[in-house]
């Protein structure tokens, strides 16, 4: 039941980030462990009915890419192939797929969170607020056809640690940022990212979960009852 519970969670939390750009899907990884009495039973000899709970062990995000969909704001910028766009967060790098992006009127280039997106050369962008911003498909910032810095694009491996953030960012692991790799994701101007949670086979889950859940605490009440029975019936022959 515990298990249910926190597939529940994930699911209901994949739900509510729909319709967040670029969101990343989380899915369950699960591992059966045995239970302390299973191992009470084994050592004093009893039997066991069913010896190894379901666990949760860890959760892992599917960064498959979602489907590139035409907007038509020139603000909205997509990655097409792996890779993540850099921005400078409170407390270190943090990673999005989500490439619409705001010019302050002090001229920085920001995510729709107010962070400032990150350049190959580290240097902060400045920009004119009065002028469109085209973005190349390298990452390539222009103003009037001037070149204004590139954005930085990265990725890494599955193996390097990394954790979710809110608003679909993607934090590394202290030390794991010497691990980031260059990305040759090419960005699509007038585009955004969609989810790539399938809403169908998110609901289906999320009715299935739901059914073992009943049937699991259904179960569990009539263990109860059983046991309470018993109970009653003990008493009723030692009286």
């Amino acid at each position: 039941m515990r298990a249910r519970l926190e597939s529940l969670d994930l699911v209901a939390n994949n739900l509510s980030n729909l319709s967040t750009p670029g969101f990343k899907a989380d899915r369950e990884r699960f591992s059966l462990y045995l239970s302390e009495g299973t191992r009470v039973a084994q050592e004093g000899g009893g039997g066991v009915v069913q010896p190894f709970l379901p666990v949760v062990e860890s959760r892992w995000s599917d960064r498959s890419q979602g489907e590139l969909r035409a907007t038509g704001n020139m603000n909205d910028v997509a990655l097409s192939g792996r890779g993540f766009l850099q921005a400078n967060g409170p407390e270190g790098p943090l990673f999005t797929r989500n490439g619409k992006f705001e010019v302050t009127a002090t001229g920085k280039l920001v995510t729709p969170e107010g962070l400032e997106f990150a350049s190959e050369s580290g240097k902060p962008f400045q920009l004119d607020s009065t002028l469109p911003v085209t973005v190349d498909a390298d990452g390539t910032i222009r103003q009037q056809g001037i070149e204004c810095g590139q954005l930085k694009v990265v990725d890494w491996s599955a193996e390097t640690p990394s954790s979710k953030r809110p608003a679909g960012y993607f934090q590394l692991a202290a030390g794991a940022i010497g691990e980031l790799q260059h990305s040759n994701a090419q960005l699509r101007q007038g585009y955004q990212e969609q989810s790539n949670l399938n809403p169908a086979e998110a609901s289906v889950r999320l009715v299935e979960i739901m059914r073992q859940f009943e049937a699991l605490h259904k179960a569990a009440q009539i263990g109860a009852d059983m046991k309470r029975y018993l109970v009653e019936e003990v008493a009723k022959v030692s009286g």
